[in-house]
């Protein structure tokens, strides 16, 4: 299991990971340092304790408000699914009786262009 030096508000921490995720976790890292910084830049110096909870706290705000915009999302794709569905479905019914109807009109046609015949 590799472990990773990563820097949050200019500390030093070496966490463990998977193999192949310590790019991902340097990243990770980089994220919560920012969101330190800009707490630092509002509230200032307060402690590296309190800091990384505040920096935890909004970043899963913004996870809980990013979760919420995919469920509204998924909602409006479902929605927009079934309309599909209900729009195929009309097509087939319309391209029905259209069918019906051309083969109405070719029966027509047939019996009158029998009947001129006749005559």
């Amino acid at each position: 299991m590799p472990l990773v030096n990563v820097m949050v508000n200019s500390r030093a921490y070496t966490i463990a990971c998977d193999d192949g995720e310590e790019p991902h976790l340097k990243e990770l890292a980089a994220h919560v340092d920012a969101k330190v910084k800009e707490l630092i830049s509002t509230v200032g110096q307060v402690g590296d304790q309190k800091l990384l909870l505040m920096a935890a706290v909004l970043i899963t705000d913004e996870f809980f408000e990013a979760r919420g915009r995919l469920e509204g999302h998924a909602k409006k794709a479902g929605e927009l699914s079934n309309a599909q569905a209900e729009a195929d479905a009309r097509i087939g019914r319309s391209e029905q009786l259209a069918a019906g109807a051309l083969e109405d009109a070719a029966k027509r046609l047939e019996s009158i262009v029998e009947k001129l015949n006749a005559a």
